[in-house]
C-alpha cells in the first residue's frame, strides 16, 4: 500500500472534462476596440488640461520677456507698480510703488501689465 494515489473521477460521457466551446479561440473584440476607450479619455484630457496649460505658460513667458522699463504691472501678491529697472542676475524687477519706494520682486511673480491709454494732451484746458 506504499503506491497510493488519489481516485481519478470518472469522465463524463461526452468522454471529457472540458465542454469543446472553451477548447477553441472565442471571437472577442479586438485589441483596437478594447483601447478606444482610454484613447478618448486621454485626447479628452489633453485638450481639456494639458493643452491650455501650456499654452497659458506660454503666454507668460512671452508677457515676462516683454517687460520693460515703465510699464504698469501688477504682481501676483497684489502689488502695483512701475518698472524701474532690471536686475537680470537674479532675474527680477524693481518696482516703484509709490515716489522714491521700490521694491525689488522677482520676474515669475508679475502676472499683469496694465498698459492704460495716456490722457489726451488737452484734456486739461
Amino acid at each position: 500500500m506504499a503506491n497510493q494515489t488519489a481516485p481519478v473521477p470518472a469522465a463524463p460521457p461526452g468522454g471529457t472534462l472540458v465542454p469543446p466551446a472553451m477548447l477553441e479561440h472565442p471571437a472577442g473584440p479586438s485589441m483596437i476596440v478594447s483601447l478606444a476607450p482610454f484613447l478618448v479619455v486621454i485626447g479628452i484630457f489633453y485638450f481639456l488640461v494639458i493643452r491650455p496649460q501650456q499654452k497659458q505658460q506660454k503666454d507668460t513667458e512671452k508677457l515676462h520677456a516683454g517687460l520693460k522699463r515703465g510699464d504698469r504691472v501688477i504682481t501676483s501678491g497684489g502689488l502695483h507698480g512701475t518698472i524701474a529697472d532690471f536686475k537680470e542676475a537674479e532675474k527680477a524687477v524693481v518696482l516703484e510703488v509709490a515716489p522714491g519706494v521700490k521694491l525689488t520682486v522677482t520676474r515669475a511673480s508679475v502676472t499683469t501689465v496694465r498698459r492704460e491709454a495716456l490722457p489726451p494732451a488737452h484734456a486739461g484746458k
